[in-house]
């Protein structure tokens, strides 16, 4: 019957074995992306997405990282920034996801102060 049993330094050996094992695993089933810049072509939920702002005079907009990767619902943002009064636009669920896959969406914002931007992502 002792034949069966393991001694402490083979059980530490063999558990040690064991975890790397499963670590090896772990780190060889990461990647796969055919992505070799993610930098220049960001995956929707890795990245923020400024908005550009025509005729603009100090709004700001940015669709954040989490908002994309939350998608599936109606979206509105203002657009302050530093400008005086604000705007707000509205994009559509399929807009967001849209935006997220690095699409060219516009939409325009609001009237307000006699005036509206259009705000173009990506």
């Amino acid at each position: 019957m002792s034949d069966d049993l393991l001694t402490r330094r083979e059980f530490t050996l063999e558990s040690a074995l064991a975890i790397l094992s499963a670590a090896t695993i772990t780190i060889s089933g990461c990647g796969g992306d055919d992505d070799d810049n993610p930098t220049t072509n960001p995956s929707p939920s890795s990245a923020n997405h400024p908005g550009t702002i025509s005729a603009n005079h100090g709004h700001e907009v940015t669709i954040t990282a989490a908002q994309i990767t939350a998608g599936g619902a109606l979206m509105s943002l203002t657009i302050q920034g530093q400008a005086t009064h604000p705007h707000t636009i509205t994009l559509t669920a399929a807009q967001v996801v849209s935006v997220g896959q690095n699409q060219r969406v516009s939409v325009e914002s609001t009237t307000d102060q006699a005036h509206s931007h259009t705000v173009t992502f990506n």
